[in-house]
């Protein structure tokens, strides 16, 4: 029997006792998979499929679950990916057994069906682990999206681009260089500040570089994140919690 904890649906997404406790397993990502590629088209790079896909492997790759296995909750309540227009942007829900696990604005135009290819995949999750960037694009889909972007904030995503790209300096027009710009501009005002998911919606696209998390990649984001924090404590389900989560899945 594998020492390893098994990756649960509560370590993952922001969800309810009764799904959380579930451990996530592949025919659960595999149902997801394809309700993204028939709703969406594709399979958003960093969205619920592609972290469920990389939880489900890490969890057969430890021994704690099988490749045909599929909680009941998926299977006698279902996975659904539902979508509305509202104002040339599409706002998709996905939900598991009737919870919702993700809500997002999503573009209506990619901008064009190679780039739209490029950046969604539409042949499926690739096998692997989670990138520096789909772990940021991950903050977007989570309750922590609606967080207006703080200096703490800031520091955690330069951290996690330099991480991504190697460099130690700030990326002009980066994804880092965005979220400081919109921090400073948030200490300045009141209402319309800049949320964490307007940033981090598309991080991978503005990534020089990728890379996947590894164990010493998370620390240093959490480093960042708390050292600009007087609790020294990091934002459930911001960005040095979904790098650490991403570092978890992985598990160099």
């Amino acid at each position: 029997m594998s020492q390893e904890k098994p990756v649960k649906y509560g370590d993952v997404f922001d969800v309810s006792s009764e799904l959380g406790s579930q451990t996530i397993v592949p025919q659960d990502a595999a149902i997801m998979q394809s309700a993204e590629s028939a709703a969406l088209g594709h399979v958003p790079r960093g969205g619920p499929a592609s972290l469920m896909q990389s939880a489900a492997s890490r969890n057969e790759r430890i021994g704690v679950v099988a490749a045909d296995d599929m909680t009941d909750v998926a299977k006698y309540e279902g996975v659904t990916v539902s979508q509305v227009e509202v104002g040339g942007t599409r706002i998709v829900s996905e939900s598991i057994g009737g919870e919702v696990v993700a809500q997002y604005i999503y573009p209506s135009e990619a901008g064009g069906d190679e780039e739209r290819a490029a950046r969604y995949p539409t042949t499926g999750v690739q096998e692997g682990a989670v990138t520096v960037g789909e772990a940021l694009e991950a903050v977007a889909l989570k309750p922590a999206g609606d967080k207006p972007i703080d200096e703490s904030d800031a520091a955690a995503i330069q951290a996690a681009e330099a991480r991504a790209t190697g460099r130690s300096e700030v990326v002009p027009g980066g994804v880092g260089a965005e979220a400081q710009r919109a921090a400073s501009i948030n200490a300045r005002i009141d209402d319309d500040k800049t949320n964490l998911g307007d940033v981090l919606r598309d991080a991978t696209g503005k990534l020089i570089d990728d890379k996947e998390v590894k164990k010493e990649d998370a620390e240093g984001v959490v480093g960042a994140e708390i050292r600009n924090k007087p609790d020294l404590a990091t934002y459930p389900g911001g960005v040095a919690a979904s790098m650490t989560t991403a570092a978890n899945l992985n598990k160099f």
